[in-house]
């Protein structure tokens, strides 16, 4: 608002003037008191004394005087807009926003810089991701990932201190990707002069959101990708996601029709990785009609085509997973299962099978509860456990297992080398009271898998009941029934089988329902009570009468999980015909991968997102026994790919990870993206004696532009607020050699005072003139003396 008053410099003339003016009033009303007309005279009467008056304040000498800014003295900031939401097309727009900032910030298109320059120290920036001062803004390129504004504002704070700045002028659309926290603290900020770049109109964009990534051990689609696609203006139109593997071959693709103007379409797409590890698969949306093959279009009605693409990261893991199967007796339940894992390439099954129980050669009459051979009583200091025995059982190895030499693990390190155990046809007794605890262990501290299947002599046959292991079970084996009781049964999902996708083996309910039906009868079943609180059933048997018994019931167990198969012949599916052969595989291999999916391993590396696009990578270090490893030497290798190819990165960074005093066992180092694409990670683990522990290896994306296209329309709320907090206003492109104009006379640090003269100006003068002569040509036209 202008900053100006008026005084009159000769007031002692007031009382000579004002006598004057009275005198003159006075006699003009004398003059025109009477006359024909009365309306005509009171005009002429008007415009006299007013004129009369003008001219008598003109002898008090009246001037105007004020203040204004300092020409020079104060600095003026012109900050623009440099990230790639400039690069938007609005609607009916032939040219992008950045277009039109560049036209605008033309010297040669206006003046307003020009007058800008006349009375301040204009300084020149521009801001994306960080503040840079310019001497030219022609040079905009709008490649920017990010809008910080919030951390520019600071800056130019920061850059100036303590030196006067009249005000910033500042071109941008708004959508600002600083976190909310960096708009909060506006203090000691001049005040700031947006102009809106862009136009709140419909636009046509189709930009990929949140997106998700679910792995399940469901063997024909094992990789789920949930991506939320919003669709803006473009009812009625056809939506494609096109999946992409890190070969650049299309996997699959999938449509959808917005219905509304503004609409968001979920798109699920199941693949199945062909490589183990981590790959980097690419998602592509956009209009049906302008999508084709592998190639973006080159022409597009959207109004961008940045957010059309995102990278995701899938990891397969590498390695084997060792998996221990425990029997009492060969069985064809070994058979099928087996064949059946060996097709599984991460998967090694190492099987300790029992061919003859214990017997003994000679009933010697020895002592209560003595198993040893008396004949050795007396010699040397051999203890009970390390006497010969009679009643060796024989045991057989699939794998040369150097740790199975004496049967079934009986310390840590040997056991907890395998992530799940499976227990088939053997009986409680098998397990020594150490072997059952260290079992226990296994699954509740170590996060093992154990499953047992239906054989003979297991659940309350095998004497499981009131055991380290049977606690373990999801069922209670107390007042069980006897084995095979039930029969014959139909297998049949519950609802929480269902939802498992490890549970089922077909895509879609019906085809799940039809193979159920063709399934065969089960004739052997160790028939359990109920399942205990916390354990869900997968799998009921139905027999004849309709009865249901849990088949296949799953609880967690400290770290680990646990799972009972009830039924006993199993094999029996495999036997129909080739199909149904098929199923039961599938079946075996997919309980399997559930059994070690979660199942932590030595070493293990995952990231956590930080500020800033920061990523912490941690490192997980185990020992032989899966204590926490405190004094072991981490390295952890980063590699950038630009397009998710590996043949495409660039060199590996080495970074040294440091313990957290937070978590033993947990080594951390921090990375921060300089770039967009995929990021793989790997680390290397010693101990303190420089023995190899292990490896790992993950991945992750950064997408630095995907918040800065979080929204396509101007930001017009945040920048009034922006102003109304600073003492600004909002300024339209069209106003602005106008605000150049007039900004002078607004506050500045600097100011200066002024003064003009309103007395001899040629308008105050006319002014007069104009009323005299138009009362004396009023009294001429009505014939007035």
């Amino acid at each position: 608002m202008p900053l100006a008053t008026l005084v009159f410099s000769a007031q002692n003339r007031l009382w000579l003037v004002g006598a004057a003016f009275v005198t003159i009033l006075a006699a003009v009303c004398w003059s025109y008191r009477r006359g024909p007309h009365a309306a005509v005279q009171w005009v002429c009467g008007a415009l006299k004394i007013t004129g009369v008056a003008a001219l008598c304040v003109c002898l008090l000498e009246p001037l105007w005087s004020g203040q204004r800014a300092r020409p020079g003295a104060n600095v003026f900031a012109i900050l623009a807009d440099n990230s790639q939401s400039l690069q938007i097309k609005d609607s009916r727009e032939a040219k992008s926003r950045g277009d039109a900032l560049k036209a605008l910030l033309n010297p040669k298109q206006g003046r307003w810089q020009a007058a800008l320059e006349d009375n301040y120290d204009v300084r020149r920036f521009y801001f994306d991701t960080r503040l840079q001062s310019t001497p030219d803004l022609s040079e905009l390129a709008f490649e920017g990932r990010s809008t910080a504004l919030g951390s520019a504002l600071r800056g130019l704070k920061e850059r100036f201190g303590e030196r006067p700045v009249a005000g910033v002028l500042l071109f941008t659309d708004g959508n600002s990707t600083d976190p909310a926290s960096a708009m909060s603290d506006l203090e000691g900020l001049p005040p700031i002069y947006p102009v809106v770049i862009g136009r709140r109109s419909a636009i046509c964009d189709a930009a990929i959101g949140q997106v998700t990534v679910n792995q399940t051990v469901f063997e024909d689609a094992p990789v789920t990708i949930e991506a939320d696609v919003k669709a803006l203006g473009l009812a009625g139109e056809n939506v494609l996601a096109q999946l992409f593997d890190p070969g650049g071959r299309k996997v699959l693709e999938v449509s959808q029709r917005a219905r509304k103007a503004e609409d968001t379409l979920a798109f699920r797409l199941q693949c199945r990785p062909e490589k183990p590890g981590v790959g980097f698969y690419r998602l592509r949306v956009g209009l049906k009609a302008e999508l084709s093959g592998t190639n973006a279009p080159t022409v597009s009605r959207e109004a961008t085509l940045v957010n059309n693409t995102r990278l995701i990261p899938i990891d397969r893991g590498r390695g084997q997973h060792r998996v221990l199967y425990v029997a009492g007796r060969p069985n064809w339940e070994y058979k099928f299962l087996n064949r059946a894992v060996q097709e599984d390439p991460q998967v090694q099954l190492v099987g300790l099978i029992r061919v003859a129980r214990r017997e003994a050669k000679f009933d010697f009459r020895g002592r209560g509860g003595e198993s040893s051979n008396p004949l050795f009583r007396g010699f040397g200091n051999q203890s009970r456990e390390d006497t010969e025995r009679y009643d060796q059982p024989v045991l057989t190895r699939s794998r040369p297992e150097p740790e199975l030499r004496a049967g079934f693990p009986s310390t840590p390190e040997d056991l907890y080398s395998y992530e799940a155990v499976i227990l088939d046809d053997v009986e409680a007794a098998f397990f020594t009271p150490d072997q059952a605890v260290l079992l226990q262990k296994f699954v509740s501290e170590r996060g093992g898998g154990l499953v047992m299947l239906g054989g003979m002599e297991c659940f309350a046959q095998g004497e499981y009941d009131r055991t380290p292991i049977g606690e373990m079970l999801p069922v209670y084996l107390d007042h069980a029934g006897r084995a095979g009781a039930p029969g014959p049964v139909r297998l049949n999902l519950e609802r929480e089988g269902w939802l498992q996708p490890w549970a089922r083996l077909r895509e879609n309910e019906a085809d799940e329902k039809a193979r159920l039906q063709s399934m065969p009868l089960f004739q052997v079943i160790n028939a359990t009570r109920e399942i205990k609180p916390g354990a869900s059933i997968i799998a009921t048997a139905v027999d004849e009468a309709g009865r249901h018994y849990p088949a296949l019931a799953t609880q967690r167990f400290g770290r680990g999980r646990t799972a009972a198969c009830t039924i006993g012949d199993l094999w029996r599916w495999g036997m129909v015909n080739q199909e149904t052969h098929q199923d039961l595989d599938k079946f075996w291999r997919q309980l399997v991968r559930w059994l070690v999916a979660d199942t932590p391993r030595p070493v293990e590396l995952t990231t956590e997102p930080g500020e800033s696009q920061m990523v912490r990578l941690q490192v997980r270090a185990r020992d032989k026994k899966f204590q926490p490893l405190d004094d072991a030497t981490v390295f952890i290798e980063v590699q950038h790919l630009t397009d998710g190819a590996t043949n495409s990165g660039s060199p590996w960074l080495r970074l040294r990870a440091e313990p957290s005093v937070e978590e033993a066992g947990l080594y951390e180092a921090t990375y921060v993206p300089r770039g967009t694409g995929g990021y793989l990670a790997r680390t290397a683990v010693t101990n303190a004696v420089g023995a190899e522990v292990g490896g790992a290896e993950t991945g992750w994306t950064t997408d630095l532009a995907a918040e800065e296209f979080r929204s396509l329309q101007p930001n017009v709320s945040l920048l009034q607020e922006l102003a109304r907090r600073t003492g600004g206003e909002v300024i339209s492109a069209e106003d602005l050699e106008q605000f150049a104009r007039r900004l002078p006379s607004r506050k500045a640090p600097v100011m200066e005072a002024w003064t003009t003269p309103a007395w001899h100006t040629p308008a105050m003068l006319g002014f007069a003139l104009a009323c005299l002569a138009g009362e004396w040509g009023l009294r001429r036209w009505k014939g007035m003396p």
